[in-house]
């Protein structure tokens, strides 16, 4: 079994949409009313127009990625930072890895990590 898609609520499909394509490496493949499907190798996210509302998420729900490197999630919290991205935490490392919080357009809070840097038992494989 294997990861099919994620699917995201959003009042501002474009704008949520447009955040995966140009921070995260995803491709917009198609749009239907006000929603997108965007790709990536291994599996596709869904952003369906939900309302005019932001959706309400539950206070820790997030969606993690992974990075390379610290400098990768240093450099990429850089540009998050000077482009307007609303960012929740700075980067810190609480044992399982460095990473910093911040929120997609729609209200989607996303993680993004490295664990080249985490304790032992937190270590994992980065695979490209």
């Amino acid at each position: 079994m294997k990861l099919n898609h994620l699917s995201f609520p959003s009042s501002d499909t474009a704008a949520t949409a447009a955040f995966f394509e140009r921070y995260l490496g995803f491709t917009i493949a198609g749009q239907w009313d006000q929603s997108y499907i965007l790709k990536r190798p291994g599996y596709d996210v869904v952003i369906d127009h939900s309302s005019d509302e932001t959706p309400a998420w539950p206070k820790n729900f997030h969606v993690g990625f992974e990075l390379p490197s610290l400098e990768a999630v240093q450099s990429l919290y850089e540009r998050f930072s000077a482009e307007g991205v609303q960012m929740e935490t700075g980067v810190f490392n609480n044992g399982r890895g460095s990473r910093f919080f911040c929120r997609a357009p729609g209200g989607v809070m996303f993680e993004m990590n490295t664990r080249v840097d985490a304790a032992p038992e937190y270590r994992g494989t980065f695979d490209n």
